[in-house]
């Protein structure tokens, strides 16, 4: 069963500062994966399954946040938002 890197971090008991640091990854992009605001790109997820000691199989990389969402928080709708008929 796989595991969030979230999840990971606090099996571990570690900070993203931690993991970062072991990844040799900027903290702002290990932030995000955590998140599951950013997709990691192979190379980055190599690097955390190996600073974790977990196989890449083993970790959940997926987006849990859906990006849409995010820019209408931030953002808020238009004021003349309508849905489309397709």
């Amino acid at each position: 069963m796989s595991k969030t890197v979230e999840r990971l971090l606090e099996e571990n008991n570690w900070s993203l500062d931690v993991l970062a640091d072991r990844a040799q990854l900027p903290a702002s992009r290990v932030a995000a994966i955590a998140d599951g605001r950013w997709t990691p790109s192979p190379a980055e997820r190599q690097r955390i399954a190996n600073a974790l000691g977990v196989p890449i199989e083993d970790i959940s990389w997926g987006h849990t946040t859906n990006p849409r969402n995010v820019r209408y928080h931030r953002f808020g709708l238009e004021k003349d938002f309508r849905a489309s008929d397709g």
